[in-house]
C-alpha cells in the first residue's frame, strides 16, 4: 500500500550526509557576491545617497539603487511596499522607508568581503519622520504611514450574530480579560540566500528557497516588468519556512541584478547569504497583538455571547496581514457554537517589523484569548475544562460564527475525547511522582508546583475568504506493455514537512503501481504548473486531489496506448467568500482541520521557570499518508509552540529589534522542551480531502500556548494573560499575588 506507510523522505539520504544542495550552498563557476544594504530607519526620507566611494573599492562590479528598478513595488496581497526604498524611482513615495529592514542598496562584487567594505562605505542622508512603534497610536491617523491607503487601518473587519445585548443578559456569569500576544522569529535554518543567472534560454532565473514558485515569479517580472515567460524560479532544498518565505527577500534584488548585468555584456551568476541577524531584521514576524475579550455563559456552562476587539500589529507592510487577521477575526470566538456575537477586529500599520504569516496565520493569536476564556470559564463554575468544551463546541451540521453552516466533515468531538482518554484526563490531578524527568528546575522541591491544562482549536486548510485556490498536477506513465516508471511533475515546494515524499505515495496510490515506480521533478516553474504556497496546511489535500485527476486522464491515456501517457490536471476546490463588511456572514473556508491537547507542567515558584513534562496532542489527519511525517510534524510544531509559549522574547523599540541573535533570542534548546510529547492520530475522513486526508501541520501549534497557560493557573492559582512565560515574567505575577518568596 503506497499510503498509510512510513517510507523514507526522498531527500533524507541527501540531507544526512550533506550532499542536498540548498540555495546557499551552490557555487558554480566564475560566481560574483553580495550584499543589500538596509536602511536601519523606522521612519525616515532618504535626502542622499552617495555611492561613489562604495563603487571605488576593488572588485566592486555593481552597486544597484531604487532608480534602477523598472516597476519599484512588490507585494503579495497588495504593492505597497517598494523594492529597493531611494531617490529616483518613477514610483512615489519610494523614498521614505517604514521599517528598518528596507532595502536601499544591492552590492554585486568579486568577493564577499568586497561587498561588504562597498556596502559600509555608502554614505545616506535621512530626514527623521515620526516612528509610530504602537498599534493604538497609529489608530489616531495623526501620522499616516500610507498615504495612498489614508488611514493606518489596514484592514477591518466586523461580526454582528444575534442580539449581543440580550446574549450578556442572558448569562449568569460574564469573564472579560485582555490579552497580549508577541511577535515572533521563525528562525529557519537556512537563513535567505539565493543564486541568481540567465539561463541557457534567456530567462532571469533565481534559485532560492520560498513556498511558492509561481507567486515569486509573479512578483519578480511585475517589478522588472518583464512577461511571465521571462523569468524562472527553482527551489532547491529548503531549510525550513513556517510561512517566513511566502515574501520576498533575496528574489527580486538577484533578479534585477542578473538582468542588469547582462544587459551590460555581464553574463556571471550572483550570490547572496544573509547572516543570522541580517535574517532576522529583514524578513517578517509573526503579528504582535492586544485582544479584549468577554464572554458569558449560564451556570451550566452554555455560551450566551462573545465580544471582543482585537488589534494586531501589521507593521510596515501589508504582507499578508489582512489575511492572518481574518484567522485570527474567526478564531477568537474558538470552535464553538455562538448564537450572540460582536467582533471587531484591525490590522494596523505601524513603523515596526512587518506581521506575515507564520504557522497557525492568526489562529495561535485567536486561540490563545478563546481557550483562555473558556478554561476561565470552567474554573469559575466549577465545570471540568473538557466538558464545558463538550457542551459546547462545532459539531456537524453548526452554525459557525460567520452564519453559516461548517463544511462537512467536522470532527471535533472525536479529536477531543480522543486527546481527553490519551491523557487519563478523568483522573482527578496531575500524575505525581518523582521529579526525574525536570532536567532544567535544580531547585527545592517543596517550590515545585504540577499542573495540567486542555485546549482546543480549529483552523482552515487552503486559502479563505476568496481568495482563488488551485492546485495543478502532471503524470507521465512510461513503458511498454506495463507501466514501468511514472514521472510527476509539481511545483508544490517542500519545505522540509516531506510534501515531496508523500506526493510520491499519492502518485503510486493513484497510478496503482509500487512507490519505487515515482520520480517526483519538482519545484521548477519551468516543468510545472502553478500549485499554490506551501502553507495553509493546504499542500498534501490539495496536491493530492490534483495528483488524482492528473492519474486518471494519464491512465486514460494509457489505456488508448499513448506512450508516454500523459495527463495534467488542475484542481480546483470548492469556492470561498469574503466576509460581509457589515455582518460578518461568509463561507469563509472548504475545509478544517481539528486538534485538542492536554499539557502537564512544573512550575518553580521560587524562580519562575517552567518545565512541560507532557503533551498529549490529537490531530484529525483524515487519512494517514506517512504516519513517521505526521509525528515529526506533531513533535515540531509543539516544540515551536513552547518557544513562542515560554521562552522567545521579541525585543522591539522605537522600530528597532533589539535581540537580532541567537544568543538573546532564547529558541528552546533540547533541555527546554517537553519531555514526552504523544501524538494521537484522529482518521475521520474529510469528504473532500484525497482519500480523505487532511491538512495538519499547523494544528499542534495552535492550542499549545492556553493549554500551558491553564496548566501555570492549575498549578499556582493565577491566570496568565501575556506570553511568553519567561522567568521574569512569571516570578512577577507570582509574587504579585503572594505567591513564592
Amino acid at each position: 500500500m503506497a499510503i498509510s506507510t512510513i517510507i523514507p523522505k526522498v531527500d533524507a539520504l541527501a540531507k544526512v550526509t550533506g550532499h542536498a544542495l540548498y540555495p546557499g550552498d551552490m557555487t558554480p563557476d566564475n560566481l560574483l557576491h553580495a550584499k543589500v544594504l538596509f536602511s536601519g530607519q523606522p521612519h525616515a526620507r532618504m535626502v542622499s545617497m552617495d555611492i561613489s566611494q562604495a563603487e571605488k573599492v576593488p572588485g566592486v562590479v555593481a552597486i544597484f539603487t531604487a532608480k534602477d528598478v523598472p516597476v519599484n513595488e512588490y507585494g503579495l496581497m497588495i504593492f505597497d511596499q517598494p523594492v529597493l526604498v531611494g531617490l529616483g524611482s518613477r514610483k512615489a513615495n519610494c523614498d521614505i522607508s517604514l521599517w528598518e529592514g528596507d532595502q536601499i542598496a544591492f552590492i554585486v562584487a568579486e568577493t564577499e568581503e568586497a561587498a561588504a567594505a562597498a556596502r559600509d562605505l555608502i554614505q545616506v542622508e535621512w530626514e527623521p519622520l515620526p516612528v509610530i512603534d504602537n498599534p493604538f497610536t497609529a489608530l489616531k491617523d495623526e501620522t499616516i504611514l500610507h498615504r495612498l491607503h489614508g488611514s493606518n487601518i489596514r484592514q477591518k473587519y466586523q461580526i454582528r450574530k444575534g442580539d449581543i445585548e440580550a446574549g450578556f443578559a442572558a448569562a449568569d456569569i460574564i469573564i472579560e480579560s485582555t490579552y497580549q500576544l508577541p511577535m515572533q522569529e521563525h528562525v529557519y535554518l537556512q537563513p535567505e540566500a539565493g543564486l541568481g543567472y540567465i539561463d541557457e534560454e534567456g530567462r532571469v532565473t533565481v534559485v532560492v528557497a520560498g513556498q511558492w514558485i509561481h507567486e515569486d515569479q509573479g512578483q519578480i517580472a511585475h517589478a522588472l516588468d518583464l512577461t511571465l515567460d521571462r523569468v524562472r524560479v527553482i527551489y532547491p532544498a529548503i531549510g525550513g519556512a513556517f510561512g517566513g518565505r511566502e515574501d520576498m527577500s533575496v528574489q527580486i534584488v538577484l533578479a534585477l541584478a542578473a538582468l542588469r548585468l547582462h544587459e551590460r555584456g555581464i553574463h556571471r551568476p550572483i550570490r547572496i547569504i544573509w547572516s543570522r541577524e541580517e535574517s532576522i531584521i529583514g524578513h517578517h514576524k509573526r503579528h504582535q497583538g492586544t485582544i479584549y475579550a468577554k464572554w458569558g455563559a449560564t451556570s451550566d456552562g452554555r455560551l450566551t455571547a462573545v465580544k471582543a476587539e482585537v488589534i494586531l500589529d501589521a507593521g510596515a507592510y501589508n504582507y499578508t496581514s489582512n489575511k492572518v487577521l481574518g484567522n485570527t477575526h474567526l478564531t477568537v470566538a474558538g470552535p464553538y457554537e455562538i448564537a450572540n456575537a460582536w467582533i471587531d477586529s484591525y490590522a494596523v500599520y505601524t513603523n515596526n517589523p512587518p506581521g506575515g504569516a507564520f504557522r497557525g496565520f492568526g489562529a495561535p493569536q485567536g486561540a490563545f484569548v478563546a481557550e483562555n476564556q473558556m478554561n476561565k470559564l470552567a474554573y469559575a463554575l466549577g465545570i471540568d475544562p473538557v466538558e464545558i468544551r463538550q457542551r459546547n463546541m462545532v459539531r456537524e451540521g453548526s452554525e459557525a460564527i460567520v452564519q453559516t453552516i461548517m463544511p462537512a466533515g467536522v470532527s471535533l468531538p472525536e479529536v477531543v475525547e480522543a486527546c481527553a482518554a490519551a491523557a487519563n484526563w478523568d483522573q482527578l490531578a496531575v500524575s505525581s511522582g518523582p521529579f526525574n524527568s525536570v532536567k532544567t528546575l535544580r531547585t527545592n522541591p517543596a517550590m515545585l508546583r504540577r499542573g495540567r491544562g486542555f485546549a482546543c482549536a480549529f483552523k482552515n486548510i487552503g486559502y479563505s475568504f476568496g481568495f482563488p485556490e488551485r492546485c495543478e498536477a502532471t503524470l507521465e506513465l512510461r513503458g511498454a506493455a506495463e507501466i514501468e516508471q511514472i514521472i510527476l511533475y509539481h511545483a508544490g515546494a517542500d519545505v522540509g514537512q516531506g510534501a515531496h515524499t508523500a506526493f510520491k505515495q499519492m502518485a503510486a496510490a493513484a497510478v496503482g503501481v509500487p512507490v519505487e515506480k515515482v520520480t517526483v521533478v519538482a519545484s521548477d516553474t519551468a516543468t510545472s504548473g502553478d500549485s499554490g504556497s506551501s502553507s495553509a496546511s493546504r499542500m498534501t489535500w490539495m496536491a493530492g486531489n490534483a495528483i488524482r485527476g492528473a492519474a486518471a486522464i494519464a491512465l486514460q491515456a494509457w489505456q488508448n496506448e499513448e506512450r508516454p501517457a500523459r495527463g495534467h490536471y488542475r484542481y480546483t476546490p470548492p469556492r470561498t467568500t469574503p466576509l460581509d463588511p457589515q455582518t460578518g456572514r461568509a463561507t469563509p473556508n472548504f475545509a478544517y482541520g481539528y486538534v485538542a491537547e492536554a499539557v502537564e507542567l512544573t512550575v518553580d515558584i521560587e524562580t519562575g521557570h517552567i518545565h512541560v513534562d507532557r503533551v498529549v496532542c490529537a490531530d484529525d489527519v483524515g487519512k494517514i499518508i506517512n504516519p513517521q511525517m505526521i509525528e515529526g510534524q506533531v513533535e515540531g510544531a509543539v516544540v515551536q509552540a513552547h518557544g513562542y509559549a515560554i521562552t522567545e522574547h521579541l525585543q522591539v523599540k522605537n522600530g528597532h529589534i533589539l535581540n537580532p541573535r541567537l544568543s538573546t533570542y532564547l529558541m528552546p534548546g533540547i533541555m527546554d522542551i517537553p519531555t514526552r510529547v504523544e501524538s494521537v492520530l484522529v482518521e475521520h475522513p474529510d469528504p473532500l480531502g484525497p482519500w480523505g486526508a487532511r491538512g495538519m501541520a499547523e494544528m499542534p501549534f495552535i492550542p499549545y500556548a492556553p493549554a500551558v497557560a491553564a496548566a501555570l493557573h492549575d498549578a499556582t492559582g493565577i491566570w496568565f494573560e501575556e506570553i511568553p512565560l519567561t522567568p521574569a515574567r512569571v516570578i512577577a505575577k507570582l509574587r504579585e499575588h503572594g505567591l513564592g518568596h
